[in-house]
């Protein structure tokens, strides 16, 4: 199978008999048809930065089965409120200085009341005016509550469809798949870019894997960022136990993301702190081009900042710069997982 590069070859029906061949691709022919993809749509050298904060902890009422924000779930994890405004704005000028060119704010909840979702919208307002672009995962939203968030300023709203659909109630039982499908449905109606992917490793077939992107790249717009999520293991949830994913697999999802959706930003997400260097150069290699920086995500530990940059340093990799976002519809990307980082969404 062979996909051209050209930039105006954005499609939206793609069969899961052709997703499926390019799994079983030979894995050097998959490497090289990923990178040509990425190379005509973004500089291969580059990756954007991202700096996610867990504005509200704990006491989700939802079952995710991957999540310690679960109240169903004996975690460890201490309950917090809702952070003050000059907290959160202290935290994004300190992400700011380290880099960061996006500051993604994730709370616990399985959808917003108005009274918080104002203080969330000081809270963008705020972050906007320090020059960083915004993103919020607060689980799901209304129409009217999209729109608020748009007119704050909001430019990114994270809603992950987790797994396939066929898998999904093995993994989450208190909300459906169109309940997740109506919000990305609102918040583009809403006029926000979408931040949409899914978890690798939750004891998911391949079938699952590939059903998942070929449901993200058949959406009327492909999100502008897809964050791939490694399982973080926690103890006291269902999936405390599982095996991680085998190394070639994951990168092979990375691979098909990327050819699949190419004017995409395709982060990789929760789980980098178990992933080898050389892991996370074959995912660069493939197509990824955003990370969460920063020494925590919402409540599971990422790699040091001196980590990714000396990695960065070794593979020639610089960060991207707001200036330098000039690929279409691809600006940067956006914050990840609120199911694998939180289990707000």
């Amino acid at each position: 199978m062979s996909i051209a590069p050209d930039r105006t070859d954005i499609r939206h029906d793609w069969t899961p008999a052709e997703v499926g061949a390019l799994f079983q691709m030979p894995f050097s022919d998959l490497v090289h048809q990923a990178q040509t993809v990425h190379r005509a749509h973004f500089d291969a050298n580059q990756v954007q930065l991202s700096t996610l904060l867990n504005i509200k902890t704990g006491a989700c009422p939802e079952d995710c089965a991957y999540c310690p924000q679960s109240v169903r779930y004996d975690t460890g994890l201490e309950r917090e409120a809702l952070m003050d405004l000059d907290e959160v704005l202290t935290q994004a000028r300190a992400a700011r200085q380290r880099g960061a060119t996006r500051f993604c704010m994730g709370a616990a909840w399985r959808s917003p009341k108005d009274k918080d979702l104002a203080t969330v919208c000081e809270m963008v307002q705020g972050v906007k005016a320090l020059g960083l672009e915004t993103c919020a995962t607060l689980g799901m939203v209304s129409t009217e509550q999209a729109q608020t968030l748009k007119n704050a300023g909001l430019d990114y709203y994270n809603h992950n469809l987790d797994t396939s659909e066929a898998y999904y109630k093995e993994i989450i039982t208190t909300r459906t798949y169109d309940d997740r499908l109506e919000t990305l449905s609102a918040v583009r109606a809403a006029g926000m870019k979408v931040c949409c992917g899914g978890i690798i490793g939750m004891g998911e077939s391949l079938e699952d894997r590939m059903q998942l992107l070929v449901t993200l790249a058949n959406l009327p717009t492909h999100p502008e960022s897809v964050p791939i999520n490694q399982l973080v293991p926690v103890a006291g949830t269902p999936l405390a136990d599982q095996a991680p994913p085998d190394v070639f697999e994951f990168v092979r999802t990375i691979a098909v993301a990327r050819i699949l959706m190419p004017r995409s930003f395709v982060r990789l997400s929760a789980g980098r702190e178990d992933m080898s260097d050389e892991m996370q150069a074959l995912c660069f290699l493939v197509g990824a081009n955003s990370i969460f920086y920063g020494e925590k995500l919402l409540t599971t530990p990422n790699p040091q900042s001196d980590r990714d940059r000396v990695l960065f340093t070794r593979l020639g990799i610089t960060p991207m710069q707001e200036d330098a976002k000039e690929n279409g519809v691809a600006e940067s990307t956006c914050c990840d997982t609120p199911s694998q980082l939180t289990g707000s969404a």
